[in-house]
């Protein structure tokens, strides 16, 4: 193919649904007040950086689609319905209707097979998109005017051990880069993930009340600053590494960062990172690598 495809930015974004209730946007039921305005702006200056690199397709690998039977891609080109957060339905109730590029997630499907991985492309008419998912594309792109594709989030392996995991996690972003290469696309992949996710288990009577949002513990916090610093200084494999000792210490979720880790070749250039916060207690950081701009190769290969 003489315009081969390629991945031009990559982020770790909320998913979480509290920040899109706090921009009260007619497609969410519940109004608000505003709150959580660090990360918020975080993901406004993101998104002017990677809107202006007019990518062809979002790909959102989300926490909240748990499969536990192989890896799951959206396979229907138009998904319209509503979306009540299982866990925040007081903050979340939202009405879509996205694109979905088929194309590419059976490309992925394709390739992940390749790998060695279970494979399922999803075309249930009637199945509804998830608020995690939902929620970072939203806040990279709230027009929805772009084409995204959903990867679900596999916990197979997960029972078994963190390494075992992130070694699958691994062998899907290697599938998803390839994927992209041949689709012709530029894509944007966005890692819906949290870094420590310890929360509190009771909110304020005001969810947007900020007088009572802080980080769970100190040690959380070290960790999540620790880990921001390896990503700015590109010590990305290192951090890959320390993932199964990050992920005990603070309760993390990290499925989604070692995909898009492997997919963006596991970048050696310092991250931008946008915004740090907290969610009910939990660390959420906004950091984009700006893939095109420091023109690194994509291999072909399995990205060791």
């Amino acid at each position: 193919m003489a315009n081969t495809g390629r991945i031009v930015a990559g982020a770790i974004v909320p998913h979480l649904p509290h920040l899109v209730y706090a921009e009260s946007p007619p497609q969410n039921e519940p109004r608000s007040e505003g709150g959580w305005e660090v990360l918020r702006w975080g993901c406004q200056r993101f998104r002017k950086s990677v809107l202006a690199k007019k990518p062809d397709v979002l790909l959102v690998q989300s926490p909240y689609w748990l499969t536990h039977v192989g890896h799951h891609v959206l396979g229907l080109s138009r998904m319209e319905g509503f979306s009540v957060d299982p866990f925040f339905p007081h903050l979340f109730r939202f009405g879509y209707d996205v694109t979905i590029d088929a194309e590419l997630s059976h490309l992925i499907a394709d390739e992940g097979r390749k790998e060695g991985l279970m494979m399922k492309v999803m075309k249930n008419p009637d199945f509804t998109l998830d608020s995690a998912s939902l929620a970072s594309a939203y806040l990279v792109n709230p027009a929805f005017d772009i084409p995204i594709v959903v990867l679900s989030s596999n916990h197979t392996c997960s029972r078994l051990s963190s390494q075992a995991a992130q070694e699958e996690m691994r062998k899907l972003g290697v599938a998803t880069r390839r994927a992209v290469e041949i689709s012709g696309r530029r894509a944007v992949l966005l890692a819906g993930n949290s870094l420590s996710f310890r929360h509190f288990t009771k909110e304020p009577d005001i969810p947007e009340d900020m007088s009572q949002e802080r980080i769970f513990d100190h040690n959380q916090y070290l960790w999540d600053m620790e880990v921001l610093k390896m990503l700015r200084e590109g010590r990305t494999r290192e951090l890959v590494d320390c993932l199964p000792d990050f992920l005990a210490a603070a309760q993390a979720r990290a499925g989604a960062f070692a995909w898009m880790l492997s997919a963006l070749d596991f970048p050696r250039y310092p991250a931008e990172v946008h915004a740090y916060g907290s969610i009910i207690g939990t660390g959420n950081a906004v950091v984009e690598w700006d893939h095109e701009r420091h023109s690194i190769p994509l291999a072909a290969g399995g990205g060791r």
